[in-house]
């Protein structure tokens, strides 16, 4: 009654104004509470007829949602809908930093052996140079064809996935911190191993894009992701012990070419098919058409590659020397990539599901931080947007690059600097599989100076492991001689100094990067550790896009200058029966590698000296050169200034 007195006093401001559903609404459901009818003859005619039209309507509208939430209940799509959002909530979950909080009691090395395995599949990627000599003859598949790639046009895949490394640590890093390792872990499975599909999905095309889609982008971003998910995890787990933390973190890493090396052999011998074999040079009639080499084979021409004994030898795949037709063979780098991708998806995966991380605050029972003479020991932390600010950050930089530079250089090119410099020299010893073997040894070199010179940096500095790492200099200063002496002298002395000399060079760059997190940790404290090391990194990128770029770069105006020196001792008739043209059709003949040093120097004077050991010498004196500015930048590091450090602690 008293509801039904106020409705009355409002039924002009009811019937007038829209503003009375609530009001209506709320009629209905206390009538419905009480369980009466509603009734409105207490109010005025127009005022009932409106109200109880109104309360028609609200029981159509409950009537309807009723049959809504039957419908929700029922229907397959909403059904399936539902479950999609509870899967993604529980992936979500599952994948949370919080839910990866270690219980009391918890053995913090149970951490080591799953971050090997993410770091092992990751760390593959130093395994690209085994990659080089198949992308440039994929359609020659024994030699290059004038369709083929070219060096200078693959080289770059790695250092865009170099580039995409640096993005992805510099703005990511942050988030990372806030997932957690196992969500980290879980996206690279997704970005590598996918990138790596797609890579071999471009190279069964031939689209050079889907190359430097999948490795470069793809896999950039899973190689950054796997990178830094497990180094300042485990740095959280071994404070006592940040040095051996990183060392052992990044051990893996740097091994991982020497475990894929052997393995993406095995896949490239399994999937890989000799092209068809036309005959001897002397026995095929050849016609040479705008650069090209045609045969007639069945009454049609043709295109063919000629195969020397030393290509053979390289390209590891057998066969006689002569001629072979064009697109009839298979490299097997296609099927190699995308075995790969689906293998390092799986392994990442497993690697991600063991990541712990300690409780906010957790120490070591008994540990007590010792101050190190011998270390910049920073007594604050800096925010990672604030380490930016400070000249030590850009020091350290410009000493990672500079460091970075001749060891990526060396790893991204191994395979095509050993059997560039002792293949023609040493043809019966530096086969293919020599050269493979030579790019696992540096990867071992890589592993070893990454855990040896994290492990000397918990006693004699991290600064004093970055000075040491100038021994590198002398090293890329001398090699250039090497070489020279191969030219005149081929024998096995120089090909085991150039080896010794090399792998020295390496367990440099491995120390650069097992050393740098513990070097940042001394420097901004270990708060913000991960998300600065990410942006650090970027001198790494800088380091992969500059080095092997300089390198293709070096390389082909040398191989060029050697080309046409060559061509300039050659007789011209001699030339002509050669190639099928004459001298002046040489810049179409070079464009599509019908003419090359391995070529010229079949019908070059006796006594004239193979120049391809020495198309590296410019390279080696510029690594040493941007080596010895890194040495520099390294002693004008000095302790952070106390102003950078977070508001809470100063």
């Amino acid at each position: 009654t008293f509801v039904f007195f106020l409705c009355h006093l409002s039924s002009k401001m009811l019937v007038g104004v829209g503003g009375g559903c609530g009001l209506r609404t709320s009629l209905l459901t206390l009538c419905r509470s009480t369980g009466q009818q509603p009734s409105f003859s207490l109010l005025a005619p127009a005022s009932r007829t409106t109200l109880a039209h109104h309360c028609f309507v609200e029981e159509r509208k409950d009537e309807r949602k009723d049959a809504g939430l039957q419908w929700e209940r029922t229907s397959p799509f909403l059904v399936q809908q539902q479950r999609n959002a509870s899967f993604l909530a529980n992936a979500k979950h599952f994948l949370s930093k919080e839910n990866i909080i270690a219980k009391p009691g918890y053995n913090r090395y149970l951490n080591v052996p799953f971050s090997f395995l993410v770091q092992l599949s990751v760390g593959s990627v130093y395994a690209w140079s085994v990659f080089n000599s198949p992308l440039t003859r994929e359609i020659g598949v024994v030699a290059a064809a004038a369709d083929d790639w070219t060096l200078y046009q693959v080289l770059p895949i790695f250092s865009s996935c170099a580039i995409v490394l640096g993005i992805t640590t510099a703005l990511l890093g942050p988030w990372a911190e806030r997932r957690g390792p196992r969500m980290v872990a879980a996206a690279a499975a997704l970005t590598w191993g996918g990138g790596l599909v797609l890579t071999g999905l471009g190279t069964y095309l031939h689209i050079l894009p889907l190359l430097y889609l999948g490795y470069g982008v793809l896999g950039g971003m899973g190689w950054g992701l796997g990178y830094i998910s497990p180094v300042s995890t485990l740095m959280r787990w071994f404070p006592d012990k940040r040095g051996l933390a990183t060392g052992l973190a990044l051990t893996a890493f740097g091994g991982g070419a020497m475990l894929a090396t052997p393995i993406n052999e095995a896949l490239f011998s399994f999937f890989s098919e000799l092209p068809t074999y036309l005959g001897a040079e002397t026995d095929i009639s050849l016609i040479t058409e705008h650069g090209r080499r045609f045969a007639e084979v069945g009454g049609q021409m043709q295109e063919v590659v000629i195969a020397t004994a030393s290509d053979l030898s390289k390209a590891n795949l057998g066969g006689l020397p002569g001629v072979y037709a064009v697109g009839t063979g298979d490299t097997g780098a296609a099927m190699t990539f995308a075995t790969l991708g689906a293998t390092y998806f799986t392994c990442i995966l497993a690697g991600a599901m063991g990541q712990r991380v300690p409780p906010e605050g957790w120490r070591p029972e008994g540990f007590v931080e010792k101050v190190n003479e011998r270390q910049i020991q920073s007594t604050g932390n800096v925010g990672y947007t604030e380490a930016l600010k400070t000249p030590q950050f850009y020091l350290l930089w410009i000493a990672v690059m500079g460091n970075a530079v001749a060891g990526v250089t060396m790893m991204s090119c191994a395979k095509n600097i050993m059997t560039d410099v002792f293949g023609t020299a040493l043809p019966h010893i530096v086969t293919g599989t020599f050269a493979a073997t030579y790019v696992a040894a540096l990867s071992g070199a890589n592993m070893i100076g990454r855990l040896g010179w994290a492990t000397a940096s918990d006693y004699i500095g991290r600064k004093n492991v970055y000075f040491a790492f100038g021994l590198g200099i002398p090293i890329l200063a001398s090699l250039p001689s090497l070489t020279n002496y191969t030219i005149e002298f081929p024998g096995l002395l120089p090909l085991y100094a150039f080896s010794g000399a090399t792998a020295v060079a390496l367990t440099f760059y491995g120390g650069l990067f097992s050393v740098l997190p513990a070097y940042l940790a001394d420097l901004f404290g270990e708060k913000h550790v991960g998300a600065i090391h990410g942006r650090q990194l970027t001198a790494w990128s800088a380091a992969a896009l500059g080095g092997p770029m300089l390198l293709s770069a070096l390389r082909e105006r040398s191989y060029n200058e050697s080309v046409y020196d060559l061509i300039d001792k050659v007789s011209d008739t001699d030339f002509a029966a050669k190639f099928g043209a004459g001298k002046d059709a040489v810049e179409q003949l070079v464009a599509m590698k019908t003419v090359t040093i391995t070529s010229l120097m079949d019908i070059a004077p006796a006594g004239t000296l193979d120049p391809t050991p020495g198309l590296y010498n410019t390279t080696l004196y510029s690594m040493a050169g941007l080596l010895t500015c890194a040495v520099i930048c390294n002693a004008l590091i000095k302790p952070v200034d106390p102003k950078h450090f977070i508001q809470e602690q100063k």
